[in-house]
């Protein structure tokens, strides 16, 4: 068994997998980012140690610090969690020619399977068939229009180094395929690094169902049952449940006999997750994630096995110890991700802030996996994901009652969340009777009457600035760095001054501009990626004006009246505060 396990990431995950090496005797390290200084996942772990920067890029995606930080620390093994370098191969070739341990799947087999393009072709090879689309990188909109003329509209595109939905977007006619190709590839290099981008015929009414595989160093490959992830937005998911429900079992175990062969055909090894598209009977072949899942609590419940636990063992090289004839799947098992997002009239739009409550559900058969406690800031520049709720039951419909308990138990303040979406969801007769699908979120559940609590205000602390210091330990001088209140002097004799309040940035307010005022505001903190007017355009209400990414989310910034362009404050790249206007129009 490995010693010493530094996790390459951060919230809810890191959280996760420290826990699990502490019960089996493993160090943990961890890193952090500037805005992640005090976080949860640095407060619980045996080291930690600073990566320096705010944005994903700056610190998490940072390669060559993190590669620094593995060997200053000692770690022999690298947990990269989900996310950020989870499906990196040539992260994971680099932590592997250090001599540490990968607690993955080999650089390989990301290659092929962390390529969306070619774990298509690699499920081909293994008699898998997937749903109609492309594997060649698409160069131009014109290709995607071909496609569609050809195949059928809506037509997706996908990112081909990624997942999550990140870097999607579903494309309904000719018009809207150089937009939407253009805005696909930007997310896409944002959150992955690699803005490449394939296509496929996109399902109308199809569910999302996955399939847990493990692979250990000797050969040895089992799946462990199957996920029904439908419910979703903007293609990402909201709610997953184990088994899958309201599919025959010679279905699922088709499912599960096919995963392990795509997995054995690219030579995996470790955990992946096999995800497939189900409709009217057949099922497709959509993907690979060669990575621990968010949703991998659900499978964990009902198959009663620690999956991290499993996936350092396999690491280190010891065999998996049981056979697909070993693997029972007992109850079933539900989790929502609570996330910060708005969900009011099904918008969800990202709201990033102070957690200045949060009480979490108890009970029997309930776990809350959180990367946040109460007092923790969620920031703008990583994804929204606060906590997980999953709770286990002997069947679906105790799971669900279960879960609905569970969610109106839980409490959180200062930041809107997706819990009441997640309650409407789970008390709608469509989802109880298994007719939901990855369109239904958005296309037929009524969220008109769903509004998240208000946020509360945020705490009056003063910013933390960096101070250094010379200290004496045991007779021996050392420098350090202090992060400090602002007002507080650091100085012999310890003297501190009367502490400020912090002041209120401007736009702190809903980020709404009075009905029809022509002030185009934004509605949260973000990132502007793409301003859409100039001044003296003629704009319509409604009409998108710039897009603003926070939160890993594009939102298109809309008018809200017909007009002219009077003025412009904003261009790409420039960081806006809820409430802040960026576009003025004129009605005159």
């Amino acid at each position: 068994m490995l010693s010493k396990v530094l996790i390459a990431n951060r919230g809810e995950i890191a959280v996760r997998v420290i826990r699990t090496c502490q019960e089996l005797g493993v160090a943990t390290v961890a890193v952090y980012s500037d805005l992640d200084r005090d976080a949860l996942h640095v407060r619980i772990a045996d080291e930690a140690y600073a990566l320096g920067g705010q944005t994903a890029a700056e610190s998490y995606l940072n390669t060559e610090k993190i590669l620094e930080l593995i060997e200053r620390s000692g770690a022999d093994g690298v947990h990269p969690g989900y996310g950020f370098f989870s499906e990196n191969a040539d992260f994971a070739r680099a932590v592997t020619d250090a001599g540490v341990t990968w607690i993955g799947p080999p650089p390989e087999a990301i290659e092929v399977m962390g390529d969306k393009i070619s774990s298509r072709l690699a499920a081909q090879r293994a008699d898998v068939a997937g749903v109609p689309g492309t594997t060649e990188v698409i160069q131009d909109a014109s290709e995607v229009v071909a496609f569609g003329e050809s195949n059928g509209w809506p037509v997706a595109i996908k990112a081909a180094y990624g997942g999550g939905g990140r870097g999607m977007r579903v494309v309904q006619s000719a018009s809207e395929a150089p937009a939407a190709l253009e805005s696909a590839q930007r997310e896409a290099e944002k959150a992955f690094g690699r803005s490449e981008s394939y296509m496929e015929r996109y399902l109308t009414w199809p569910r999302h169902v996955e399939v847990q595989v493990f692979v250990d160093s000797q050969g040895n490959g089992v799946y462990l049952g199957t996920r029904d992830c439908s419910a979703q937005r903007r293609h990402q998911k909201l709610i997953e449940e184990a088994p899958a429900p309201n599919i025959p079992e010679k279905t699922l175990q088709a499912m599960g006999d096919a995963a392990v062969k795509v997995a054995l055909a690219c030579g995996y090894r470790n955990a992946g997750t096999v995800e497939f598209i189900y409709q009217d009977g057949d099922f497709f072949f959509l993907e690979m994630n060669t990575r621990l899942q968010v949703e991998h609590p659900v499978t964990e419940q009902v198959v009663g096995k620690d999956l991290v636990a499993l996936q350092l063992r396999v690491a280190s090289g010891e065999p998996l110890g049981f056979t697909q004839e070993d693997v029972v799947l007992t109850g079933h098992s539900i989790e929502v991700r609570v996330n910060a997002e708005d969900p009011a009239g099904g918008k969800f739009l990202p709201s990033p802030g102070p957690v200045t409550r949060f009480r979490r559900p108890d009970g029997y058969g309930v776990r809350t996996d959180a990367g946040y406690d109460e007092g923790d800031v969620v920031s703008q520049y990583y994804d929204n994901l606060v906590a997980k709720v999953i709770v286990w039951g002997p069947d679906r419909e105790v799971a669900r009652r279960r879960m609905l308990r569970a969610l109106r138990e839980t409490e959180i303040e200062g930041v809107a969340t997706t819990i009441p979406a997640d309650i409407a969801i789970l008390e709608h007769q469509d989802f109880i009777d298994v007719t939901h699908s990855t369109n239904w979120v958005e296309t037929k559940l009524d969220l008109s009457g769903v509004a998240a609590p208000a946020p509360s205000p945020a705490p009056e602390d003063e910013p933390r600035v960096q101070r250094d210091v010379d200290v004496e330990v045991n007779g021996k001088r050392f420098q350090v760095k202090m992060w400090v209140p602002e007002s507080t002097p650091v100085a012999a004799g310890g003297g501190t001054a009367k502490k400020a309040a912090r002041p209120r940035p401007a736009g702190s307010g809903h980020g709404v501009g009075a009905a029809g005022s022509g002030q185009v505001t934004v509605p949260m903190q973000g990132t502007i990626v793409k301003v859409l007017v100039a001044a003296g355009d003629t704009v319509e209400a409604g009409q998108a004006v710039t897009v603003l990414e926070a939160m890993k989310m594009e939102n298109n910034i809309t008018s809200d009246v017909a007009g002219t362009v009077k003025e412009v404050k904003v261009g790409p790249g420039d960081s806006v505060g809820a409430g802040d206007v960026v576009v003025v129009i004129g009605t005159d």
